[in-house]
């Protein structure tokens, strides 16, 4: 089962989270990103997406790390997060305003 955390949908930039109790999802739409962090274990993955929601998904190690890859896909780049967290991708919490990353 998946707890929801959301803060007022009013805005765009208003973050998001979920959880399974394991893994932790961020998601914030800032004005040059579309961010979704997952955090288990001492572990993080980052799928950012450019503002506007059209471009290609790139994976990340953090927030700030440097991009291992871009996918056209939000699957694609969700199977690349779960690998980096040692899970399968089923186990990834998406916070609902997260869902339509990607092209």
């Amino acid at each position: 089962m998946t707890d929801f955390e959301t803060g007022d949908r009013s805005t765009e930039k208003t973050p998001a989270t979920a959880s399974n109790g394991a893994i932790t999802a961020r998601y914030v739409h800032t004005d040059d990103e579309r961010v979704l962090t997952f955090d288990r274990d001492g572990r993080t993955a980052v799928l950012a997406q450019n503002a506007e929601g059209y471009a290609m998904v790139s994976v990340r190690e953090g927030p700030d790390g440097t991009e291992l890859e871009r996918y056209y896909g939000f699957d694609m780049a969700l199977d690349h997060a779960a690998e980096l967290l040692d899970v399968s991708v089923e186990e990834l919490p998406i916070p609902d305003p997260a869902a339509d990353m990607g092209m």
